[in-house]
């Protein structure tokens, strides 16, 4: 029965019940009778209550449906409001559940088309940094050496110092490009790519360790680059935010799937809110139906999960 129906029953019946009484034998007197004052005032109160009743019971999905909307997270996809209460609160809540399928679809594709500009921006950006800034600063490294057999003496330390910054530079340069564009990944495969990670962000205050399963099913190469980024994201908030001195990086099956974890033994994420860098994560993970989560690790630290489904991606 829809909430008008209810309302309008309840109170047509009190009224009706009301129209019998002063129609028949009983009358109030003038002026009125205690009992007769208590009658009426006690047949008062159990309408109002009764309406009281019926508004709260059938408003209720309206305050569930409140706070799934105040709380729903795009992010984490599969959350609908329980369908329930009159016709009318039943019908919204199903439009508002159908409206959320369709905005996390369409999140979801814009999300994918965004993603893919940004890697193929990435490539572009890694291209013309190792071919123009790189070959110039090759080149000028090639001239400083030039310079340095010709200079006097006084100079050739002031030279030497020129090519070190040269020579710095240069490997920066390369460092970004790898990072923006993970060759390796495209030429030896995700494991290969993922003990290359762990070398990179090993320094003198972070040692990574790395462990990939030999036994691992196949994986799109969509679901690859995913991995490598939620881990390459992982382990860049390990090294600019945990303070921690040791982090290790595992690939392994699981029944269903692969699973990707980044650990670290730093300080963990205490009360700060998720960042662009996990917002991005959980972004790339919902391109290819994974399971992403963030939390404390064992003990403290910091472990990341990305679980992803056999044949999916």
């Amino acid at each position: 029965m829809s909430l008008f129906w209810r309302i309008f029953s309840l109170n047509a019946l009190g009224l009706v019940v009301a129209a019998a009484l002063l129609l028949g034998p009983v009358t109030v007197s003038t002026p009125v009778l205690p009992h007769e004052a208590l009658v009426v005032v006690g047949g008062l109160a159990l309408l109002l209550a009764a309406n009281a009743v019926v508004l709260r019971v059938g408003l209720a999905p309206l305050k569930r449906l409140g706070g799934a909307m105040a709380a729903v997270d795009l992010l984490r996809p599969g959350v609908r409001a329980p369908v329930s209460g009159p016709a009318e609160t039943a019908e919204l809540i199903t439009t508002y559940n159908t409206m959320l399928d369709r905005l996390e679809a369409e999140r979801a594709t814009g999300a994918a088309r965004a993603l893919s500009a940004q890697e193929r921006e990435r490539h572009r950006i890694a291209r013309e940094l190792h071919d123009e800034v790189g070959q110039t600063l090759t080149a000028v490294l090639l001239q400083l050496k030039r310079v340095a057999d010709r200079a006097p003496g006084e100079l050739r330390e002031e030279v030497g110092q020129a090519q070190e910054a040269t020579r710095a530079g240069l490997d920066e340069i390369r460092r970004i490009a790898r990072r923006l564009r993970p060759g390796v990944l495209e030429e030896l495969g995700l494991p290969s790519a993922l003990r290359s990670l762990a070398t990179e962000f090993t320094t003198h205050g972070l040692t990574v360790r790395h462990h990939v399963g030999g036994d691992l099913p196949r994986l799109t190469e969509e679901s690859e680059l995913v991995v490598y980024r939620v881990a390459q994201e992982g382990l860049t908030n390990t090294a600019r935010h945990s303070a921690a001195d040791h982090a290790e990086v595992r690939l392994r099956p699981v029944d269903g799937g692969v699973e990707l974890l980044v650990r670290d033994n730093g300080s963990g994420l205490g009360g700060a809110a998720e960042g662009a860098g996990i917002q991005g994560m959980r972004e790339r993970a919902l391109l290819i139906g994974a399971a992403f989560s963030v939390g404390a690790g064992p003990g403290r630290g910091t472990d990341v999960r990305l679980r992803i489904p056999v044949g999916v991606g």
